[in-house]
């Protein structure tokens, strides 16, 4: 503890502070002592200061005669006797008017001196960062409602600054708050912590969490970063780089589990200013500086370890923000509090948003939140007009702060052009429990006031904006009896933006992983015209192709690395549970619909039964674009290391067709056995269940595709609107189909499931496949209770 009972002291370094001495410095403040002391010999760099005390502050008020003014002018507020406005003023005033009491500003002098001493630098500049007693509380989760002054320099400027620190403890949005959380104005008191400079003007700066803001996934780190000091990236003045990495794998320093990348427009940057009358400024990044990461892969695992570190210290889900040094590189936690949203969220329920119809796409940016809403848009991008806002309606400005709140409360949804996930305007929205639309370049533009819209947060990563009110549902789900079932239940999933809101879900892994959503949604171009650009022929193409693969060298690393990482968020999901991930599956006439696809695809009359799945991979013209995906996938095992992926093939037809793509995948690095890699393969053709046996030798199991076995038992189209009523899962010939090889592939000791939505649609089947044996059923995260409830029952009654 810093404080013995009975001692003044005006300050206290770092080094002797604990996060128990919440009550002398106040939460930000006691929290970096407790990382200078207890995690620097841990690796985890915090750069050093020291902080005034709550009995310091307290002193000032008296020997200044403050204690009067703050109770007469908060009185005559109460009354409504004068203004918020009025009363705010006031009390600054007085507050900037006073004089330190000599004791404590010699105190300050003689340890900025120190300060500078230690740094080796002669008036070293620092921050100053206000830390009341009452902030980054649990039962205060609106931090920020006081001051920070960056690039401070000299005795003079610091002891006004810290002036201006004590006077912000009155700004009109922290007198707000402490009404609203019932503090009294005179129990509050403000500690002044004072610590180097990091030279992220010159460097970068972000906001880290150690859990996933949005779903409360919580092995996940979460970093955005700018470049430039970072409160533009806290204010959401810019659009920051996002990275996400997997705990789990951190400890492991051969693995680089980085599974997200997303480049962010950086619009501006903060730096010194060499103007006498500010401390910092806003300038335009460059080019150059938007289209480049902050962080290289080494410094982003860097940040992700002490991330971990820092939580596994405080047991608890943190929110940190850091900042890298642009002289000496190296990389520093400048504050650390508790996460207040995710961690506190009621672990037995979820809620599912579904949007049925809607009109067009005006707008998308980053989606906070997994909500819908719907409502009529209060454009306003200046804080003095914010009374003009109508409650209920969706707020659309350009970026918010503190001044912003008393509206973002009564707003149904949030809208701004800049900022990232971890903005004020995210933060503030996810405390709030807003869906929240952030970054989306130019909403105050192409929105306007009085506009219907719907705000669509159900998709993922993107937050999309329709034209006037959608229908949507919500569904209430419990998860406190979901029923223990023998059978495995697993899900499909193909959106690795969306992956993570399931994690709650008690899922057996992931039975159909389908990369064709990657390579369509994220990819966009057709391998080949990324492998051969220069046969692109349309120049549009060949822009759009430029486009998408900026900043690689090699146009067929956007792909590795693209597919690597979207398929790394679902095989997060579930570890160590299993994913099978299936390799493409495009039919002939999706190719051609990627980016440069055309050139490089035949038409086919029917191409459900034509040029797919097995039958590519090992063909001349298309085997090197199915090496790209063989390599993704062992940079997805070896690399980052999802060793629980297992790979499917689709749409073999032969055990020589089989064979080919075995070796070809071996030439790639992909080897039956080795490393524990399996190989499994569809059962969706009836030459896969009348040759299991000789299958069974080959792959390691199989996975029922039952749409495809369907279409190919009964030979029914199942696109046919025509023939709907003769498309049956349950017709007798494809129950037999399923049953025989169910019962070859464990007379094989193979491993054997089904990925299809018939078990939640008809109970009965799902009764079918438990009397069958199946090891596993896959089906999509909607769907996994009802089938839950439905195989339990199953069970039960097999056994009786």
């Amino acid at each position: 503890m810093a404080k013995d009972k009975g001692t003044f002291r005006h300050l206290i370094w770092f080094e002797d502070l604990r996060r128990e001495d919440v009550a002398e410095v106040g939460g930000k403040n006691s929290s970096l002592g407790e990382m200078v002391s207890q995690l620097e010999p841990l690796g985890v760099k915090v750069p050093g200061g020291f902080a005034t005390t709550s009995d310091a502050f307290r002193l000032y008020v008296t020997e200044n005669n403050l204690g009067d003014i703050i109770k007469e002018t908060m009185e005559k507020l109460d009354a409504g006797k004068i203004t918020l406005a009025v009363a705010g003023r006031t009390v600054r005033e007085a507050v900037i008017h006073g004089e330190f009491p000599k004791a404590t500003r010699d105190a300050i002098v003689e340890a900025y001196h120190e300060l500078s001493k230690r740094a080796g630098k002669e008036n070293v500049d620092v921050a100053v960062r206000s830390s009341a007693t009452a902030e980054d509380l649990p039962d205060a989760s609106f931090a920020g409602q006081q001051e920070t002054y960056l690039n401070v320099t000299g005795e003079k400027q610091l002891l006004e600054t810290c002036r201006l620190c004590y006077a912000s403890l009155f700004t009109d949005r922290a007198i707000s708050y402490r009404n609203v959380q019932g503090f009294d104005h005179l129990d509050v008191a403000l500690s002044i912590g004072v610590q180097l400079m990091v030279r992220s003007d010159i460097g970068g700066s972000g906001v880290m969490f150690s859990i996933d803001t949005e779903t409360g996934f919580p092995k996940v780190v979460l970093i955005n970063a700018a470049w430039g000091l970072g409160e533009n990236v806290v204010q959401g003045a810019v659009t920051p780089d996002e990275y996400q990495v997997y705990k789990p794998f951190l400890d492991n320093p051969k693995l680089r589990p980085i599974i997200e990348k997303r480049l962010g427009a950086k619009e501006i940057k903060m730096i010194y200013s060499d103007r006498p009358d500010e401390m910092t400024r806003n300038v335009p990044t460059s080019k150059k500086e938007k289209e480049s990461w902050v962080l290289s892969d080494d410094e982003i695992l860097e940040l992700a370890r002490y991330a971990k570190t820092i939580e596994e210290h405080y047991k608890c889900p943190m929110d940190m923000e850091w900042a890298r040094d642009g002289v000496n590189g190296g990389i520093y936690i400048v504050q650390a509090r508790p996460e207040t949203v995710q961690s506190r969220a009621q672990a037995g329920a979820m809620k599912r948003f579904s949007v049925k119809k809607h009109g067009p796409e005006i707008l998308r940016g980053i989606s906070v939140g997994g909500a819908v809403a719907t409502g009529t848009i209060s454009l306003i991008e200046d804080v003095k007009d914010i009374d003009k806002f109508v409650d209920g309606s969706i707020l659309v400005t350009t970026m918010t702060d503190p001044d912003w709140v008393p509206i973002m409360k009564k707003a149904k949804a949030i809208i701004t052009d800049a900022g990232g996930r971890t903005s004020h305007a995210a933060i503030i929205s996810r405390e709030l429990g807003v869906p929240a639309i952030v970054g989306c370049g130019d909403a105050t533009h192409v929105l306007h006031d009085k506009q219907d819209v719907t705000v669509d947060c159900s998709k993922g990563d993107a937050g999309l904006i329709y034209e006037g009110f959608a229908e949507y549902t919500v569904e209430e789900l419990d998860l406190t009896h979901v029923p223990e079932t023998k059978t495995k239940i697993m899900l499909n999933l193909a959106n690795p933006t969306t992956a993570a809101r399931w994690w709650r879900l008690p899922v057996d892994g992931v039975g159909l992983a389908r990369m064709e959503f990657v390579i369509d949604n994220a990819i966009v171009a057709h391998p080949l015209a990324l492998l051969r650009f220069n046969e692109v022929r349309k120049e549009k193409d060949r822009k759009a192709i430029e486009e998408l693969t900026k900043g690689y060298d090699d146009k067929a690393e956007f792909f590795i690395d693209t597919l690597s990482r979207g398929l790394s968020r679902i095989a997060a999901l579930v570890y160590p549970n299993k994913v099978i991930v299936r390799m493409s599956d495009f039919k002939t006439n999706e190719y051609a619909g990627l980016l440069g696809g055309k050139q490089f695809e035949p038409v086919e009359e029917n191409p459900m039964i034509g040029y797919r799945g097995a039958s590519r991979y090992y063909s001349p013209e298309y085997k090197e674009a199915f090496g790209l995906e063989c390599k993704a996938i062992k940079r997805l095992r070896d690399v980052m290391g999802f060793d629980n992926v297992t790979i499917m093939i689709p749409f073999c037809r032969s055990l020589e067709e089989a064979d080919k793509v075995i070796e070809v995948m071996k030439e790639y690095g992909l080897e039956r056995g080795k490393d524990g890699l399996e190989i499994y393969v569809m059962c969706e053709i009836p030459a896969n269940v009348i040759l299991a046996e000789q299958f069974a030798d080959r792959f390691d199991g199989f996975s029922i595709g039952s749409n495809d076995l369907t279409q190919l038992t009964l030979g029914v189209d199942r696109d046919s609107g025509g023939l709907a009523g003769l498309f049956d899962e349950s017709n007798e010939a494809v129950k037999w189909m399923i049953e025989t090889v169910i019962q070859k592939a464990h007379k094989t000791n193979s491993y054997v499931g089904l990925c299809g939505q018939a078990p939640s649609n008809d109970p009965t089947f799902a009764q079918f496949l438990v009397q069958a044996g199946i090891d596993t059923i896959s089906v999509t995260p909607d769907s996994f209770l009802d089938v839950k409830e439905n195989v339990a029952l199953a069970e039960k009654a097999k056994k009786g």
